[in-house]
């Protein structure tokens, strides 16, 4: 995969008029004025380390200050950023970096020792970094700076698809000797100016960003952690752009009468229930597979979703992303065939947890409903609510069920950080297989596209199969941005026009 501006920035200018978020200081706002966006907060756990961006509002941050290599279209394919080009060599082990001549806040010029240096500290265990796993292949010792904007980056192992891990979010290039993120300096649009942990966090433009000044003279990112407050921060007037709405909220906004705008990026989201593999009572295939015929997926996106997603086929993502397997459909419930599973099983009448938390609106409602299903096909789980902060840690070593929602990401990422034997902590189910190792390594050290999409395909197979993630729903992912506020359009979480304020401003 070469990655060139001839080649991708063709597509680029084409979602070039859609960054994701915006907000306005003081309410109807101006071109002279600070935008203002609502955001669930993290406390004391907040952070401005671009390398450590566990929640939404860490990775906004990055994003304000600092810029990636390249960036995740719309479909998750790769576009340059800070990079102008991304070659491999004939074996793909050997890629150059050319970089765009640009500037950090402070006046001096991105350099491959930049570069360098941030490969190195995302790797560096201390660090915990975000997007670690991703750069497991990267020799630091053999990729050298080939001239002052040129790298070259040596792999450990074929990787063709080596220009996607540029754009994860926490792979932000920091300056070489970087120490600390007390006051930050970056390449981005907005230099910062303040952050209070569970307060805002403040910036003003950068006039010199090599992407056009913002419209905008600056930015604020205002912690509001329950849904309904955002909604009510952003149909008052206090706040330009609201952050993750529920559908029930969506409709609210719909029907408000021109305070406000809904903004929507169908399919973007993937819900996951999760049951662990590696224990019983999921160990048994047989009792995974009476829950996945079980389960009512269109009642629950119905019910749970308000008709504002799709019904989900077991695989993570949509057909609108690149490799999704073609023609994928749902199971359809069965409840006789459920029945008689758990039979075969000696399984009736199982009761187990099913874990959920108030950290995403849906997984609630969607436990809830789960569990009455579930009840009539002969089992007895029970929703558990979990505390938010510590949910996801908490359902990666415990329990047997669990709900978790991912936003989008590239399907190769997705495989690669999630399911392998050498997944990071984001393996939710247990699920471990030396065949989807064998296949991933054989996928990404092929050169040719539709060889690479065939390997990737007979993954998502085997994780829909075996892995025990079944992906009751393709969730709608919703936004809500006040009238006046102009430049701003829907786009997907993780691609790299979400999340960015350099092309917004307050009418």
């Amino acid at each position: 995969m070469e990655l060139t501006r001839r080649t991708f920035l063709g597509g680029a200018a084409a979602l070039a008029a859609v960054p994701a978020l915006a907000a306005c200081g003081g309410g109807t706002g101006g071109g002279s004025e600070r935008l203002r966006a609502a955001f669930p907060g993290g406390g004391s756990r907040e952070s401005l380390d671009p390398h450590v961006v566990p929640q939404f509002v860490d990775q906004v941050r990055a994003r304000a200050t600092f810029d990636t290599l390249t960036g995740w279209s719309q479909d998750m394919t790769a576009e340059p950023r800070l990079a102008e080009s991304v070659e491999p060599d004939a074996a793909g082990t050997r890629w150059r970096i050319r970089l765009r001549d640009t500037r950090w806040h402070d006046g001096r010029p991105l350099t491959a020792d930049d570069v360098l240096f941030t490969f190195r500290r995302i790797a560096d265990p201390a660090t915990t970094a975000s997007a670690a796993s991703l750069f497991t292949r990267v020799d630091l010792t053999a990729s050298r700076a080939a001239g002052p904007r040129e790298v070259e980056v040596v792999l450990t192992a074929p990787d063709f698809t080596f220009p996607l891990w540029l754009g994860a979010p926490g792979s932000e290039i920091v300056a070489a000797g970087t120490t600390g993120f007390a006051t930050p300096v970056g390449t981005g649009p907005f230099r910062f100016v303040s952050f209070t942990p569970g307060g805002p966090t403040v910036y003003t433009r950068n006039d010199a960003y090599w992407d056009g000044a913002p419209p905008a003279p600056g930015l604020e990112l205002t912690p509001i952690d329950e849904e309904q407050a955002r909604l009510g921060a952003l149909l008052s007037g206090q706040v330009a752009y609201a952050h993750d709405l529920r559908p029930a909220s969506a409709r609210q906004v719909e029907a408000q009468g021109g305070r406000a705008t809904l903004l929507t990026a169908p399919q973007s989201t993937t819900q996951f229930l999760n049951l662990r593999v590696d224990r019983p009572p999921f160990a048994d295939p047989r009792v995974r597979e009476a829950v996945r015929l079980g389960i009512d997926r269109e009642a629950l996106v119905r019910v749970v979703l308000l008709d504002t997603g799709q019904v989900g086929a077991d695989l993570f993502g949509g057909p609108d992303l690149e490799y999704y397997p073609a023609g994928a459909t749902a199971a359809p419930r069965d409840v006789g065939r459920a029945r008689a599973l758990l039979r075969e099983a000696g399984a009736e009448g199982l009761a187990f947890e099913l874990q959920t938390s108030g950290s995403d609106p849906n997984f609630q409602p969607a436990a809830t409903l789960v569990a009455e299903q579930l009840r009539e096909i002969g089992l007895a789980p029970t929703p558990r609510v979990l505390d938010a902060p510590t949910y996801f840690t908490t359902v990666r070593t415990s329990g047997v069920a669990s709900f978790t929602r991912t936003g989008a990401l590239p399907i190769p990422d997705f495989i690669g950080r999630r399911r392998l034997s050498s997944a990071d902590n984001s393996n939710y189910t247990g699920y471990r297989s030396a065949e989807v190792d064998r296949l991933y390594a054989q996928a990404v050290a092929n050169p040719d596209e539709s060889a690479r999409g065939a390997d990737l395909t007979r993954i998502q197979t085997l994780l829909r199969d075996e892995s025990g993630a079944l992906v009751w729903g393709l969730s709608d992912w919703n936004v809500g941005v006040a009238a006046g506020v102009t430049g701003i359009e829907a786009a997907k979480p993780n691609s790299h026009l979400w999340g960015r304020f350099d092309k917004a401003a307050a009418g």
